[in-house]
C-alpha cells in the first residue's frame, strides 16, 4: 500500500519550490495510492487536484478544500460519490472508469452548486435505463455530463419525470448491489484459493505467464490483483542491489588526518633518527607497482593499495620535496623516507656552526704558525702564574685611580693671544 507522504507532495510541486501551502495544483496519478490523506491539511488552497490511475476506494479527507475546482479521480476503485458537499468551489468532477454502481449517490452533489461538469464514463451505472434523465433531473446545476453539452428541453424532462425514473434507478441499482456483492466473495475465494495452492510452488516466470495469459473481469479485487502481480514482476526483474560501502573519512572536522589501515596491512614507523621518519611498509611481495599510490603531505602520508587506503598522521611537519619511497626487490616491502623541517634546520645550522669552527681554526693556526704565539696568548692579561685582582679597578673602591677618559688638560694658548686684563678669570 503507497501512503501519501510530504516528499511525494514537495516532489511533485518542484516547480513551486517544494512549498506546499501556497500550492494551488498538484498531480498524483500512477502513484498506486490506495488512500486519500494529508492533502487537504498540507495544501489547503489547492484548486486542481489530479488523482487519475491509482487504487482509490473511496472519496474522503477533502472537506477543507474549499478553493477545489477540479477533481479528477478516473481509473480508480471508487463505487460511491461521497464527502465532496464541501467541496464548494467544485465545477468539473471526473470519475471515469471507476466501479460505480450505487447511481443515487449522485444525490450527495446536489449542494455543489458551482458544478457545471461531471464524468461517469466507463462506470456500471452507465448501463442503467434512463440513467443520464436521472443524473441531469437530480444535478440541474450540471451543464455537461460525460463530455456531452445539456440541452434545456433535456433538463425540463428530466425534472418532469424524475419521480418514476428514481423508481426505476433504485430497482436497477438493487439488482446491480445484490450481483456486485455474490461477484466480491466469489473473487476474493478465488484470489485467495489461487494465491495459496495454484500459485504456492510454481516458478515465478511460469506463473507471470499463466496470469498474464488468464482472462478476468473488470472488477476492484481484479485490480488489486493486477497491481501486486505488477510489482512482483518489477521486483523480480530489478538487479540485485550491491551494498553501498559508506565513504571512509579521511579527515576529521578539524582537518586533523585519521589514521587508517583499510588493507589492514603491517607496517613500522620510525622515528629514531632525529631528522627524519621512516615507514616500512609490508606490501605484497607480487604486488605490481603501478597498483601503488602514495601521496606524502607536510602532516600525513596516505599509500593506496588496489583501491584500498593506508594513511599515517605524522606527529611533526616534513620537507616533502625530499621525501623518497623505495621499494624491495626481495621482500616487496615499501620504504618512506620523510625528513623533517626542524631536522633540516637544525642539520643546516649545524652545518654552518662547524663550517665556522673550521674557519677559526685554521685562522689560528695560520697565525701560529707566522708569530709562533696562539691566539690563547694575546688574550691573557698580565702573568699567567699570578691572580689578578679586579677588585681595585674601579673608582670608587681606588680613590687614586683616574680614569683617563675623564682627565682634563690644560690648554696653552696660541703665539698671537693677548690677555685682556679687563676680562675676569675663569672659575
Amino acid at each position: 500500500m503507497v501512503k501519501i507522504s510530504v516528499e511525494m507532495v514537495r516532489k511533485k510541486a518542484e516547480h513551486h519550490d517544494r512549498l506546499l501551502a501556497p500550492l494551488e495544483e498538484i498531480s498524483l496519478h500512477q502513484e498506486n495510492i490506495e488512500k486519500i490523506e494529508y492533502i487537504q491539511d498540507w495544501c489547503p488552497k489547492l484548486k486542481i487536484l489530479l488523482l487519475q490511475s491509482n487504487l482509490i476506494a473511496k472519496i474522503e479527507n477533502l472537506n477543507k478544500l474549499k478553493h477545489l475546482q477540479y477533481l479528477n479521480l478516473a481509473l480508480n476503485n471508487i463505487e460511491v460519490i461521497e464527502n465532496l458537499d464541501r467541496c464548494e468551489s467544485l465545477t468539473k468532477l471526473d470519475l471515469t472508469l471507476n466501479f460505480i454502481g450505487k447511481i443515487v449517490s449522485i444525490e450527495s452533489l446536489v449542494g455543489n452548486y458551482n458544478l457545471q461538469n461531471l464524468y461517469l464514463t466507463g462506470n456500471p451505472c452507465t448501463d442503467f435505463d434512463n440513467y443520464r434523465d436521472f443524473v441531469i433531473g437530480t444535478l440541474p446545476q450540471l451543464s455537461t455530463l460525460d463530455g456531452v453539452e445539456i440541452d434545456r428541453s433535456n433538463r425540463i424532462m428530466a425534472l418532469q419525470n424524475l419521480p418514476l425514473i428514481r423508481s426505476d434507478i433504485l430497482f436497477e441499482q438493487q439488482n446491480y448491489l445484490c450481483q456486485r456483492q455474490k461477484q466480491k466473495v466469489r473473487l476474493e475465494n478465488d484470489i485467495t484459493n489461487k494465491w495459496e495452492n495454484e500459485y504456492k510452488d510454481m516458478d515465478p516466470e511460469e506463473r507471470n505467464k499463466k496470469f498474464w495469459a488468464e482472462k478476468c473481469e473488470h472488477a476492484p479485487e481484479v485490480r488489486y490483483e493486477i497491481e501486486h502481480m505488477r510489482q512482483l514482476k518489477l521486483k523480480s526483474e530489478e538487479p540485485e542491489k550491491k551494498e553501498e560501502k559508506k565513504p571512509i573519512k579521511l579527515f576529521a572536522p578539524d582537518g586533523r588526518p585519521f589514521n587508517i589501515n583499510q588493507a589492514k596491512i603491517k607496517f613500522l614507523f620510525s622515528d629514531a633518527e632525529s631528522d627524519k621518519f621512516i615507514l616500512d611498509l609490508a606490501v605484497y611481495k607480487h604486488l605490481d607497482s603501478s597498483l601503488l599510490n602514495i601521496d606524502v603531505q607536510t602532516n600525513y602520508v596516505r599509500v593506496t593499495l588496489k583501491g584500498k587506503i593506508f594513511q599515517l598522521h605524522l606527529p611533526e611537519e616534513i620537507e616533502t620535496t625530499n621525501s623518497v619511497a623505495e621499494r624491495s626487490q626481495t621482500t616487496g616491502h615499501l620504504v618512506v623516507t620523510m625528513p623533517k623541517v626542524n631536522g633540516i634546520v637544525k642539520t643546516k645550522m649545524a652545518l654552518k656552526l662547524n663550517s665556522q669552527n673550521e674557519i677559526y681554526r685554521e685562522r689560528e693556526e695560520n697565525l701560529t704558525a707566522a708569530t709562533g704565539q696562539s691566539k690563547r696568548e694575546f688574550l691573557e692579561i698580565g702573568p699567567a702564574d699570578e691572580l689578578l685582582d679586579f677588585t681595585k679597578i674601579t673608582r670608587k673602591s681606588n680613590p687614586t685611580y683616574v680614569d683617563s677618559r675623564f682627565k682634563v688638560h690644560e690648554k696653552k694658548p696660541s703665539q698671537n693671544f693677548v690677555d685682556d686684563p679687563d676680562v675676569p678669570p675663569l672659575i
